[in-house]
């Protein structure tokens, strides 16, 4: 996730990288990176970048402007290093020099875009790497001023045309995330992210000032494909969602609306709205009286969040770290994937003494400036979306309710039949790739192996039937539909099926899900023909929780 701008300093990260140290690192990352301009500096950003995040990386840096040859050659290094993720980066003076020597500029755009994807597709043949392709900055210098646009000869236009072909034929292509470099660069400017004399004699793709940018963006987006990443966004009430306190001046008194500060409320409740709908889940906890802090959520004409758009809802004269513990074990997540926003200084220091994991931002003094400084952290990166991920909120609020009702029986066999509870295994669909490729990457605690597999890793063992029994678990109870809720991957072999990867949702232990899913893979073995089932546990920083699964099911070490 991204720092604080004053943590992207060039010559800090420059400082930093000389003492590296990687000791505290829980896991390691391949990169490859392939670009037509010099990649040092960039390589040493990204290190440092990577480490901050608990993530140690190894780069392979191909040589200068060789991205073809690298890719369509199988015995290249490329291969040999066999990376976790590609970076491809190509510079806009590269480009724009190439175009300037094209009769037919409209047929160069779909050309170039038709060559990149190709290079996509031979890299899937020789690897299971994920893509991370970097786009264009639109030239600062215009030929055809404000007219640019509409002459679909001008370089402006050619540049568009490629960023938007790009975009088309990543959608297509489930092994390739994009990096928004034009977007970067239109933060800072333009004229400003280029260095037209460094360019010329170091062949760097922007000012060293604004490389940390592009080093953040390469790093928050493979971060998220290996699964660290916001799930929960806890939220304060008081002056935070709302001006005034609800519980001093009234629903009337409290300021929310179309006017001044009002207005910039509306605004930062409509961004969290859109983060509810991509699949961000919203919680509140407030020192308030319930019945007063849900009062505006159920009556107020101009809010924009409503008490069905928050999964879980605390409003108690508790101290808010504690409170944060209690939405941390309904939503069963890690403390990690949770951000809490607050106006109150002292709010924040305490949830940062006692929960150091959770994230905390600063928010400003000024309202206004809340939504700006929240969405230039560029805390809710993903790597994925599905029609699946807009439904979780609401899943987790039914799983508040079951949490209730669960209080009201003292069997736990009582309570689990009364969810009226279905399941369903089935080998992977095209439908579904998508949500298992999504699930693999995010599920840290119960995970047997923690290997973060792509959605084109997943394709190739869905098709191979020889090799491969891949099944996904979905589940359904009386409050509502998990989804797709647990994956199992079987190698099989000739006298025996190996347990490859075994996953499961945190939301749905202690249902029976584990029991039932295991029953079918031994099923499944017999059918084969199988004398042995083996399975594998790989320790993570997370996943003790499944140290002694294997045990449980009577497998011998």
């Amino acid at each position: 996730m991204r720092y604080e701008a004053d943590t992207l300093d060039y010559l800090a990260i420059l400082q930093e990288s000389r003492k590296l140290a990687e000791a505290g690192c829980t896991r390691t990352v391949r990169v490859a990176l392939l670009a037509d301009f010099a990649t040092q500096h960039l390589s040493m950003v990204l290190k440092v970048l990577f480490a901050r995040n608990g993530t140690a990386v190894e780069i392979y840096e191909a040589g200068y402007d060789s991205i073809d040859t690298e890719i369509l050659d199988p015995g290249s290094g490329l291969y040999e290093f066999q990376p976790r993720f590609v970076v491809i980066l190509q510079a806009s003076e590269k480009l724009k020099s190439r175009l300037y020597g094209t009769a037919d500029r409209p047929a160069f755009a779909n050309q170039f875009v038709d060559r990149v994807a190709g290079l996509w597709v031979s890299l899937k043949r020789n690897s299971t790497a994920t893509v991370i392709q970097g786009n264009f900055v639109l030239p600062s210098d215009r030929a055809f001023g404000n007219y640019e646009a509409k002459n679909p000869g001008s370089a402006g236009s050619v540049f568009a045309e490629i960023n938007r072909g790009l975009v088309m034929a990543a959608r297509q292509a489930n092994n390739v995330l994009l990096c928004d470099i034009d977007y970067l660069a239109a933060e800072v400017g333009r004229r400003n992210w280029f260095d037209d004399p460094l360019w010329a004699m170091a062949k760097s793709p922007c000012r060293l000032d604004y490389l940390p940018l592009l080093g953040q963006a390469i790093a928050d987006i493979a971060l998220s494909a290996v699964g660290s990443f916001v799930k929960c966004v806890v939220l304060d009430l008081d002056n935070t969602l709302w001006g005034g306190v609800i519980g001093d001046d009234g629903l009337a008194g409290i300021v929310l609306g179309d006017f001044d500060e009002g207005e910039a409320f509306v605004a930062f409740q409509s961004f969290l709205l859109e983060l509810k709908r991509r699949g961000i889940i919203l919680a509140v906890v407030s020192k308030n009286e319930q019945s007063n802090a849900l009062l505006p959520f159920q009556q107020h004409p101009k809010m924009v969040l409503r008490e069905e758009d928050i999964s879980v809802f605390i409003a108690n004269w508790d101290n808010k770290a504690d409170n944060i513990r209690v939405v941390q074990r309904i939503l069963n997540i890690g403390f990690d994937s949770m951000v809490f926003l607050d106006d109150n200084p002292f709010e924040r220091g305490l949830v940062r003494e006692f929960l150091p994991d959770v994230i905390v931002p600063e928010l400003p003094e000024d309202p206004c400036l809340y939504l700006k400084a929240v969405a230039a952290l560029n805390l809710f990166e993903t790597a994925s979306y599905s029609n699946a991920d807009s439904q979780r909120p609401g899943q987790y609020r039914q799983e508040a309710q079951r949490e209730l009702a669960k209080q009201v029986f003292t069997d736990i066999g009582d309570y689990l039949r009364s969810l009226e509870m279905k399941i369903r295994v089935e080998r992977f669909t095209p439908f579904n790739l998508p949500r298992i490729a999504q699930l693999i990457q995010r599920s840290n605690q119960f995970n047997l192996t923690t290997r973060r597999l792509g959605e084109a890793e997943c394709e190739a063992m869905m098709n191979d039937h020889a090799n491969w029994l891949p099944l996904t678990v979905t589940l359904s109870d009386k409050y509502g539909d998990y989804g797709l809720i647990s994956v199992a991957i079987l190698k099989l072999g000739e006298h025996a099926v190996e347990i490859d990867t075994y996953l499961m949702s945190c939301r749905v232990l202690r249902r029976g899900v584990e029991q039932y899913v295991m029953n079918t893979i031994f099923a499944a073995a017999a059918d084969r023909g199988a004398s042995l089932v083996t399975g594998r546990y790989l320790r993570s920083a997370k996943n003790d929780m499944v140290s002694a699964f294997y045990a449980g099911f009577g497998f011998e070490k």
